[in-house]
């Protein structure tokens, strides 16, 4: 059965059972402080289990995108190295909302997958929580006795806690579950050691398949166990894990969700899987990463040096790596499989078939950029080796690899592996050392506590008025506090609010919650998946009083006119540019609005001019606002209504539009309600942040006239600087030129004072063996012109080895040059002898065997520089 059918056929089962099929949520989670990626299948669910919402459906089914490469679920490590680990994933599920529990979910499992998939019974086996005594909790002798009904005692095996005790986090629901193995081993090796014995043992043909989850209970902060009101069903299902044992394969990468991507790169690399078990990790590292990358681009995330960006970006750069080090691939590899993944998960993730050119352009830009960066390490290791083979010291220190690791991204294995090849080891203990001072640091930096909900009115729900109203009566329906390096904070929630929540870019209010005896700062406004938290310093004196909750006002103002300037800005972008304009990013407060957009070239002056043109005409034009709530989702992708990847819609939607075809578009945020209220839109800047990615800053009304009047002041006082010319730009032009005449005068000035240094010293060579020497003290213009020296001289003499100690602006600098006929037969090397020098002038420097420079601090070191080098080569 293929990969696609076998997808297909749980999700038909489960509907088969009268469950809801709901489309995988995004990858990358938004609106979650305690998570970056999604890495379960019930994530988007959390609201339901915590009772922060009622559950639209109460049997649900999909397979969702996973990814665990960071946090309490980490797998990166292991990815290629076993058979059976990946980055991203699909988790196949089913749950239950207060529906069904325990009898329905063990029966119709073992139903789908002895019945319907036509696994073997004999190679499966169970497990059920055994109990703990430290949470005061029984076996579970309910699933137990089901599991009786269906298949021997000696299939089933007793759990501890940590293997058969599902948690969400520190808090939060959980409960016993159940988990399926499969035993994929051979018939002798069956024979030999029953599989049961196997089980949880890290075993790669003996692997747990599905897990079901029965929530039951709440753990509190302090540690205890609460009932839960309703009980819940969670089951997760690793897909890639039960395509193998359906397929009968030995390996998750054997399978047809694997192989055309590894036969891909046989033929690009023309190396064979299955030859070399270093080869084979390569392979596997990348057909795995590949699938991580590409969802994680089409959900929105880029690569880049912070959060979630930088975990993608780590991810593509080990793929890279392997590739370069052990299928010899010294050029961009990865985008070329990025019609094989449209061509394989484009039916159920539409996302990777849609933005396939787009997900392509930016891995391929990436990789390019991270080659260069890994021969700048190579260069480095290089430089490393070199002052090793002076040494006795045969060890790269632990330091030293950590930094080629944080810096260039290389792994302990491949600076091992260059190290072995030259005769070097590397410090691992130093290595690790450093890798737990960053982890300690970086744990310490978002360290927090985060207490219980207290309740102190009922919680019947949390309404939004924010939309029509910026001051609503309301009661605090519960609270918390937050203690980090900062102290305590507490959060708010209430029953009513008139506080937008950050979300879609947009930054969240602020204001106060007011009593006639005391008003409270609302710091921010977030939202907790789908809780609308409000940030207080302090608790009121009484929280089950009345509040006037009020907004400020003039920020919300600011902020709005903003965010339908962005609506107003992607609308130009498409109409200037094209089609392909697609959001990828963006930011909305009161002072400016930033949007990220896709496109793979600068825009000119023109197009800019083009975009601002069109935004200020519809400003002027005064077009009111057409708002649309709660509109089928059906029915707003027939309006025509822009989308943005990797955001999760619900069934019904708000659609935002100014002008009839102007600008339509899926939003959540605030928005002026006639164009004219922005005043005045003006482009700030406009750059790459990303490959494929470009960067707008814009503002408006009275943020882009004082923009505008301080550009009015700038070339006022141009005018008064250049006694008030007629025309200011002939006058600075003619400036300019001015300067460039005098520049090339004074670079005269610099060669011929340079060729009469050169003439002094080209007499003052000794010879010294076979050698002609050459150290001097020299005064020059510039750095360049101490290159340009050295490189004539060396002309004047065959075997020249130069020392120059240079003073270029008050500053010390030390050049070193060695022909490179001498390099061989004197063991010299002119890196190891200018970081030598340098010292003398407090300072540091290297460069190749044959040429080398050095900077310092100390400029009365350069003599000390000349006799130090006098005493090593004379």
């Amino acid at each position: 059965m293929e990969a696609k059918k076998i997808r297909s056929t749980f999700i038909e089962f489960f509907q088969s059972k009268q469950h809801q099929y709901v489309p995988s949520s995004p990858i990358v989670v938004k609106n979650d402080p305690t998570l970056m990626f999604t890495n379960a299948g019930m994530n988007q669910f959390k609201d339901a289990f915590l009772g922060n919402e009622v559950a639209k459906f109460s049997r649900v089914a999909n397979s969702q995108k996973c990814l665990r490469v960071s946090g309490k679920h980490n797998d990166l490590e292991e990815v290629g190295v076993d058979t059976y680990h990946h980055t991203m994933f699909e988790m196949l599920g089913n749950w239950s909302f207060g529906d069904y529990f325990k009898k329905e979910a063990i029966e119709w499992a073992w139903e789908l997958l002895t019945e319907v998939y036509k696994l073997p019974k004999d190679l499966l086996y169970v497990s059920v929580f055994q109990g703990d005594a430290g949470d005061n909790l029984a076996m579970d002798q309910e699933a137990y006795d089901l599991w009786s009904n269906i298949l021997a005692k000696d299939r089933i095996i007793m759990g501890s806690k940590k293997d058969n005790f599902w948690e969400m986090g520190d808090t939060g629901p959980c409960g016993p579950c159940s988990e399926i193995h499969v035993d994929l081993r051979s018939a002798s090796e069956r024979a030999a050691i029953p599989g049961r014995d196997l089980v949880n043992n890290d075993h790669p043909q003996v692997i747990e398949i599905w897990n079901l989850v029965f929530m039951q209970f709440n753990r509190v902060s302090d540690g205890s166990l609460k009932e839960l009101p309703a009980t819940h069903v969670d089951t997760g299902m690793g897909f890639e894990r039960l395509v193998r044992a359906i397929q009968h394969k030995s390996s998750n990468y054997d399978t047809d969700l694997f192989m055309p991507f590894i036969a891909a790169l046989e033929r690009k690399s023309g190396k064979s899987y299955g030859k070399d078990e270093p080869t084979d990790i390569a392979f596997r590292v990348i057909v795995d990463h590949i699938r991580a990358i590409s969802f994680t681009i089409a959900d929105g995330q880029i690569p880049s040096n912070n959060k979630a960006g930088y975990v993608i970006r780590r991810i593509l750069r080990r793929a890279v790596r392997y590739g370069y080090t052990f299928l010899d691939f010294q050029k961009p590899f990865l985008f070329e499989l990025t019609p094989l993944i449209a061509a394989n998960f484009g039916d159920i993730f539409p996302e990777v078939r849609s933005q396939q050119e787009f997900i392509a352009k930016v891995i391929q830009e990436e990789e390019a950029s991270f080659l260069r960066t890994l021969d700048n390490g190579l260069r480095m290791l290089d430089g490393i080796k070199a002052d090793l083979l002076g040494s006795s010291q045969q060890v790269i220190p632990g330091k030293t690899a950590f930094e080629l690791y944080d810096t260039f991204g290389f792994p302990l294995d491949l600076t091992s592996l260059i190290a072995r090849e030259n005769g070097f080891s590397v410090d691992e203990k130093g290595f690790a050392d450093e890798m737990e001072k960053q982890k300690t640091r970086s744990r310490a930096a978002s360290e927090q506590d985060t207490g219980d909900w207290v309740l102190v009115n009922d919680d019947s729900g949390v309404e939004f008025v924010g939309y029509d109203m910026l001051e609503t009566y309301s009661h605090i329906v519960k609270y918390r506090t937050i203690t980090d390096k900062k102290g305590d904070r507490y959060q708010l929630v209430l029953d009513k609010t008139p506080f937008y929540a950050e979300s879609g870019g947009q930054v969240g209010d602020t204001g106060w919650l007011k009593t006639p005896t005391e008003h409270i700062r609302v710091l921010d406004t977030k939202k907790e998946n789908d809780l609308i938290v409000h940030f207080v310093e302090k608790l009121p004196l009484q929280a089950d009083a009345q509040f006037v909750a009020e907004v400020d006002r003039e920020k919300r103002q600011l902020t709005t006119n903003n965010h339908t300037a962005t609506h107003l800005l992607q609308s130009a972008l498409k109409s200037v540019l094209g089609e392909h304009i697609q959001q990828r990013g963006s930011l909305v407060n009161e002072q400016l609005l930033r949007f990220d957009f896709s496109h793979f070239g600068k825009m000119t002056e023109e197009e800019i001019a083009k975009v601002e043109v069109l935004v200020n005409s519809k400003v002027r034009e005064n077009v009111a606002l057409f708002e649309q709530r709660n509109v089928p989702i059906e029915d707003a992708k027939k309006l025509g209504a822009t989308a943005l990847f990797g955001e999760k819609y619900g069934d019904f939607v708000r659609v935002i539009t100014f002008g009839k075809e102007y600008s339509v578009e899926l939003c959540g945020g605030t928005h002026v309600s006639e164009t004219s209220q922005i005043g005045l839109f003006k482009i700030t800047s406009e750059g790459s942040i990303a490959a494929g990615v470009r960067r707008i800053e814009a503002i408006t009304a009275t943020g882009a006239e004082t923009y505008i009047r301080e550009q009015e002041g700038l070339v006022k006082e141009l005018q008064e600087l250049l006694k008030n010319p007629r025309d200011l730009v002939k006058a600075v032009e003619s400036l300019v030129q001015e300067r460039n005449e005098l520049r090339k005068e004074i670079e005269q000035l610099y060669l011929e004072k340079s060729a009469g240094v050169k003439d002094q010293l080209k007499g003052q060579f000794v010879q010294k063996d076979s050698m002609q020497v050459l150290i001097a003290a020299v005064t020059l213009p510039n750095a360049d012109s101490l290159k340009k020296l050295v490189y004539e001289l060396k002309n004047e003499v065959s075997k020249a080895c130069i020392v120059l100690a240079a003073t270029i602006d008050d500053t010390p600098q030390v050049a070193v040059f060695i022909d490179e006929s001498l390099l061989e037969e004197t063991g010299l090397h002119a890196g190891n002898l200018v970081r030598e020098l340098a010292k003398e002038i407090q300072g540091g420097g290297g460069g190749q065997p044959f040429f080398a420079t050095a900077g310092g601090k100390d400029l009365n070191g350069l003599p000390q520089v000349v006799a130090k080098a006098k005493s090593i080569l004379l």
